[in-house]
């Protein structure tokens, strides 16, 4: 939920924010100013796929038309990168000319919507200084969770504490009772890469129902949500929203699968893995390098899980059932399958991953956690190669 970041841009930011916020705290905003929800359509690039929300301010009297952006990568942490494969993901609140956010935009020929919000006077202020403090080098860092703090959730959470008691927040723009990871399915096409590897690295709290509130990570629905909400002014409730506008008009690009999916791969494996399988029961031997492979593979995802699970921050990680198809130990078992005669205590291991996955089909009909189509595939050449690993070592 970030915007594309170029040279220009970067140095056109460091340029603006040198000595700005100095200058523009001493103003206050006229009656003719605006505080607007702008809401972009999705992009290309995975972070781009489910929108972006951001918060114009504009006042033409003090010649002010300002985008306030909370989905900027804080370039000036040197261990961004370790940090955030830590789950301590540093994004920062930039403040740029308006007209960057919507050229940035039509190159990318992405929609954009305006919101512009029904407030009083007094509120723009309350807003812009809000911002303006929040924007202030010391200030504007903040540990980003792409479903519980980011570019969405911000503009949702300013607007609560500007209008306090004002704000009548309507949830039956909920028409689905779905789950964090439902609605990101719904932005991220499940067969691809991306898709792939967030349903495999996260746990089950993604398939907890949402409450409206938490729907509000996406930008759709902050959207959705605030042109039904209402707002107190005088004692009468009037909508949040003053008026909508179209900035600019292109359709929403649609969610595809790869070119070379993730299903289509891991399905023609799956069926070279069963025909290897088929002969070896035929021919009455073992292909070693392919359960070296197995193994090996599913040990080292299983070893990510237990690192996002234990040794991070993501709020997400735990709770994995995928362990029970990716699992730890098979990277030290898969070296023990390379022998030709395997110690006797593999047979018995092998037991025990045919049973975690039959109780993968229990977890994901229960929707404890919901696992992603492509890996069925997966899961049925496991079950036959366990099977036959289970039966031959057992002689």
């Amino acid at each position: 939920m970030m915007i594309k970041k170029y040279t220009f841009f970067l140095l056109t930011l460091l340029s603006i924010n040198t000595g700005f916020s100095q200058k523009v705290n001493s103003l206050g905003l006229s009656k003719f100013s605006q505080i607007s929800i702008i809401t972009s359509g999705p992009g290309e690039e995975l972070y781009e796929k489910f929108g972006h929300t951001a918060i114009r301010v504009k006042d033409p009297v003090l010649q002010l038309d300002l985008l306030y952006n909370y989905g900027i990568f804080d370039f000036d942490d040197p261990n961004f990168y370790v940090n955030f494969t830590k789950g301590f993901m540093k994004y920062k609140l930039a403040r740029y000319p308006f007209y960057l956010s919507l050229k940035s935009a039509q190159q990318d020929q992405r929609w954009v919507k305006e919101q512009i919000l029904n407030l009083t006077q007094q509120q723009r202020n309350e807003f812009f200084q809000f911002l303006e403090t929040n924007v202030l080098p010391e200030n504007a860092s903040y540990f980003y969770d792409p479903y519980f703090d980011n570019c969405a959730t911000r503009p949702r959470d300013i607007i609560q504490k500007i209008t306090g008691d004002n704000l009548v927040f309507k949830d039956d723009f909920v028409k689905e009772n779905l789950s964090l990871r439902q609605l990101m399915n719904k932005e991220i096409n499940p067969n691809t890469w991306g898709s792939l590897g967030i349903n495999i690295a996260l746990g089950s709290k993604l398939d907890k129902i949402a409450t409206p509130s938490e729907y509000l990570y996406l930008p759709d629905y902050v959207f959705t949500a605030l042109n039904v909400s209402k707002i107190i002014k005088n004692e009468k409730e009037e909508d949040l929203v003053l008026k909508t506008n179209t900035l600019l008009d292109f359709n929403e690009k649609e969610s595809k699968s790869d070119a070379i999916s993730p299903f289509l791969a891991i399905l023609l494996f799956s069926l070279f893995g069963l025909f290897i399988t088929y002969k070896d029961i035929k021919n009455s031997k073992r292909s070693r390098w392919i359960d070296f492979v197995l193994f090996f593979t599913t040990g080292t995802l299983g070893l990510l899980i237990v690192f996002l699970w234990f040794f991070t921050n993501h709020s997400t990680a735990p709770n994995n059932f995928n362990f029970l198809w990716a699992f730890a130990p098979n990277i030290i078992v898969a070296f023990s399958l390379l022998k030709k005669e395997p110690p006797i205590w593999v047979y018995k291991y092998c037991l025990v991953l045919l049973f975690f996955l039959i109780i993968i089909p229990f977890v994901w009909l229960t929707k404890v956690q919901l696992y992603t189509y492509p890996t069925i595939p997966l899961f049925i050449l496991l079950g036959v190669r366990y099977w036959y690993l289970q039966k031959t070592l057992n002689r």
